[in-house]
């Protein structure tokens, strides 16, 4: 019965997503209160049934329940626990059902921690969230049931993907589609807002928290899914320009842009009408993303399925969505009150080039990732847009961005001084240039922008520290002055600071990996040795021992490093006999700024075994830039005006003055 359980929520869910979709919609149109609050429970409901329908599918993965379709083609009797609790989302079917859950998910927060909105607002904002979860549910009933029975059922099931067995990437995908699904609210307020035809800086305000949840889980989403490249795949890098990578990519782009023009839109009801675009873009790029993954219109080790049928039911999503959505911006937007003025050289000048850099990179890597799948579909050459393109394009287009990030808050609004907020970055300039400048000495054989790029990353990360010394007068006044300014400073912006400071760090990490990576491949023997960027590598000895649902061959290197001992490395190459699948498994040794990366191949007849060694300069650089991001995010949503979407509350009389707000 678990199975029938499960089925039986999903149709439920569906039928009170239908009532989500229309009775709060029809009373905000009406007037009518009554009808309005439906809204609330329905979306509630919606997710304590999606929830029914998530747990009885993954006890039937916990308890090896082969009589569903889905566990016996995923899942296995002697796989881990955890991976069996992953394998619900490591596939079509049970991903979806994930998806609807996390939709379902922030349509509940909406209803429940709402309360400061405008009822017809949030009436309409439930029915679109409502609408989306009809779209998706209907999609999971007709075309990817993962309910389906088999009979017989059989004794054992086929296993999970090998390379979907990793710790890290039982946590990815969740966080992923939280930023996937996170942009469906801000689209949701967005299209609620041109149903009334209102945009103001409380609308902007509301959503700006739920752009920047869905930002936050989208950066932790990208970074857990590259270090699960850079670890398990053994290709020794850390991003491929995989179509599917991208589509996780374009949405992040269009989502940062989002935010940062929210932040105009509040502060001063500028770009109000460039807001809602893009908070329809975030959204509909997701749904890209959903397409290519699930569609089958390309092969890739993140891909899902192969199901045109399915494909088709997508695009039609995409179609009503995107189509009905930009269609309805084309009619309303025109009718939305145009905001306050500005200057060029302004807060909201940087923030509006920002975007501009951010879209055209989102579009370039749109216009990559498509082009050869539209030139295949009306039967033009097969072609395959890869890294050489994206380098070439990227470079032009985030140099300009990269160098103005850190101006952006150093700038007024309505009218700035590039001068002044130059001076207040000067030290960031010399610190840039210093280093630029001895990387040029030290590194004398190339490639010649690494320095530029290294010196970039110096500039955001002493850019962004410099915005906080100046706000809270470090140097310039008393000390007392200075920490007092510092605590009364919003959390946004520390949180700034931070996204700002760890975009470069990763900027660093990034060019350390792409300009002086190290790379040897060789054929050794057992107690055979070769060197690598100082370090010198003996193959020891190589056996074989037997994992919980695996045989592994391993290796085991000595490491050494001016003829010190430095540690051993046990890369691995793993067979699933369930699966019938083998997958190399690196061994890494990091310092903290370059990693040693090592991976066993194939033996020969001689038996010389293959191995491959990297040394990676700053490579952790990249993903602690990541985590520093996702933190400067995460200290943001805690700021009050974020998190409850209204303003700081007010300061007792007597108080002294705090430092400026953002």
């Amino acid at each position: 019965m678990i199975a029938e359980t499960g089925h039986f929520a999903l149709v439920l869910a569906l039928a009170v997503a239908l009532v989500q979709m229309i009775v709060p919609a029809y009373g905000a149109w009406k007037g009518d209160h009554a009808m309005m609050r439906v809204g609330k429970p329905a979306a509630l409901t919606q997710l304590m049934l999606v929830g029914i329908a998530f747990l009885a599918l993954t006890l039937a993965f916990v308890v090896s329940d082969f009589s569903v379709a889905l566990v016996a083609n995923n899942s296995a009797v002697d796989k881990p626990l955890i991976f069996k609790i992953s394998g619900v989302w490591g596939n079509h079917e049970g991903s979806m059902v994930l998806w609807v859950l996390i939709l379902a998910l922030y349509g509940a927060l909406v209803a429940l921690f709402g309360r400061n909105l405008p009822d017809r607002l949030r009436a309409n904002v439930l029915a679109v969230q409502g609408s989306v979860g009809v779209a998706f549910l209907l999609f999971i009933l007709a075309t990817s049931d993962p309910f389906l029975r088999l009979d017989p059922a059989p004794f054992e099931g086929a296993g999970l993907n090998p390379i979907l067995q990793d710790r890290a990437l039982a946590f990815h995908p969740p966080w992923l589609y939280a930023g996937y699904v996170g942009f469906s609210m801000t689209f949701s307020f967005a299209i609620a807002a041109l149903m009334e035809g209102r945009v103001d800086a409380a609308w902007a305000r509301w959503v700006r928290p739920w752009a920047l949840a869905a930002w936050l889980a989208l950066t932790i989403g990208i970074a857990m899914g590259s270090w699960w490249a850079y670890y398990t795949l053994g290709w020794g890098g850390f991003w491929f320009w995989d179509p599917v990578e991208n589509a996780s990519l374009m949405p992040w782009l269009a989502g940062t842009a989002l935010l940062h023009s929210a932040i105009v839109a509040e502060k001063r009801g500028a770009l109000k009408s460039w807001t809602i675009l893009l908070a329809i873009l975030a959204f509909s790029l997701s749904l890209v993303g959903t397409f290519l993954v699930r569609s089958g219109v390309l092969t890739s080790v993140h891909a899902f399925a192969v199901s045109p049928a399915r494909g088709v039911f997508v695009l039609a999503i995409l179609g009503v969505f995107v189509g009905g959505s930009l269609t309805l911006y084309a009619w309303r937007a025109p009718m939305l009150k145009t905001g306050g003025l500005f200057a060029p050289i302004s807060r909201e000048g940087a923030l509006l080039l920002n975007n501009l850099l951010l879209t055209a990179s989102a579009a370039a890597v749109f216009i990559g990732t498509l082009y050869p799948l539209l030139l295949d579909a009306v039967g033009g050459p097969k072609i395959t847009v890869g890294p050489p393109f994206f380098n070439t394009t990227f470079v032009p287009l985030w140099a300009p961005l990269l160098f103005m990030v850190p101006f952006g808050p150093m700038m007024s609004w309505k009218r700035g001084d590039f001068v002044a907020a130059g001076q207040r970055l000067i030290f960031a300039a010399g610190a840039a240039f210093v280093v630029c400048l001895t990387l040029y000495g030290v590194v004398s054989d190339g490639p010649w922008l690494a320095p530029i790029g290294m010196a970039a990353a110096v500039w955001l990360v002493v850019g962004a520290l410099s915005e906080i010394a100046w706000r809270v007068k470090l140097f310039t006044a008393p000390a007392a002055e200075s920490w007092r300014r510092a605590r009364g400073l919003p959390r946004a912006a520390w949180g700034t600071m931070l996204a700002h400071g760890g975009l470069g760090i990763a900027v660093a990490g990034i060019v350390g990996v792409t300009a002086w990576k190290s790379e040897r491949i060789v054929a050794l023997p057992e107690g055979g040795t070769t060197s690598i960027s100082g370090y010198e590598l003996t193959l020891e000895k190589v056996g074989t021992r037997g994992g919980p649902n695996y045989d592994a061959t391993t290796g085991v290197v000595r490491v050494e490093r001016d003829g010190e001992f430095v540690t051993f490395l046990l890369p691995e190459r793993r067979r699933y006999p369930t699966e019938r699948q083998e997958k190399t498994e690196p061994a890494i040794y990091t310092t903290g700024f370059s990693d040693l990366y090592v991976v066993l191949g194939e033996g020969n007849r001689t038996g010389e075994w293959a191995l491959r060694a990297y040394v990676n300069p700053l490579a952790p650089f990249i993903w602690l830039g990541g985590m520093v991001m996702a933190l400067g995010g995460l200290v943001s949503l805690t700021d009050r005006r974020l998190r409850v979407g209204a303003p700081q509350r007010a300061k007792a009389k007597g108080r002294n003055a705090t430092a400026p707000a953002e």
